[in-house]
């Protein structure tokens, strides 16, 4: 990093702003990769976020407002005062103790009443994902549902309610309060929900892709096919991956 900052014209001109999107283009790709299960492309992405971490700090270092050495230093402080049950005489028996631990000294960190429980979230997290730290932020200090029957419970609420509301905006905001307890009762049902739906994006994805090569067989496209058409190919697809184990 210090010959390309020296040496690349690209880059020599970037700043942490004009890298930060590609940062996050590259944490969406090691997240495909995860998903696919594909280990020499998650080592091939882990190394690409890893350059960004070096990148960002050689940035910072020409300023010396800290390197990649403090970067490393202040990661080791912050899991050191983290894990008290391993580093200090709190007990911890369970993961979801250490959890609770983590997010209590993490407020004692912040030191201010103007940061709230929920601060920590952050603003540019998809709705999914956001609505789960949310809820399991709030967990931790005990505002959650005793059992998965009283959530479930909200969501049939949820749900009438969707269903009762008259306007656009009605629906929409009920629609809204539906998945938010949705993606509760999941998270109390030991499932997490952006998972869960990643799994089934996949699983539409290959299957509407094998209807489209069935199709192709026939000599048809989808747009000339019916409905039901569509769905007789669908349940053979269904079929063959069932067959298929």
């Amino acid at each position: 990093m210090d010959d390309l900052r020296a040496k690349c014209p690209w880059d020599k001109e970037q700043t942490m702003e004009s890298i930060r999107s590609l940062t996050i283009e590259e944490t969406f790709e090691l997240s495909d990769a995860i998903i696919q299960k594909d280990m020499q492309e998650v080592k091939k992405e882990l190394g690409d976020i890893l350059l960004h971490i070096v990148f960002y700090s050689k940035i910072a270092s020409e300023t010396e407002t800290f390197d990649v050495g403090d970067v490393i230093e202040s990661l080791i402080s912050k899991l050191i005062r983290r894990h008290p049950h391993i580093y200090g005489d709190v007990e911890a028996n369970n993961s979801e103790k250490v959890k609770q631990n983590w997010e209590q000294i993490k407020l004692q960190e912040k030191g201010s009443k103007k940061n709230g429980i929920l601060d920590g979230v952050p603003k540019g997290l998809t709705g999914i994902v956001k609505a789960y730290r949310m809820q399991e932020k709030a967990s931790q200090v005990g505002f959650d549902w005793n059992n998965t029957e009283d959530a479930y419970k909200k969501v049939e609420e949820e749900w009438r309610e969707f269903q009762e509301a008259t306007t656009q905006e009605e629906r929409t905001a009920e629609f809204g309060d539906y998945l938010f307890a949705l993606v509760n009762f999941a998270r109390l049902s030991g499932v997490n929900p952006d998972d869960a739906l990643e799994i089934t994006n996949q699983k539409f994805l290959r299957r509407f892709k094998s209807i489209e090569a069935l199709a192709e067989e026939r000599g048809k496209g989808l747009h000339e096919m019916t409905l039901e058409e569509m769905d007789v190919l669908w349940d053979q697809v269904k079929i063959q991956e069932r067959t298929q184990g």
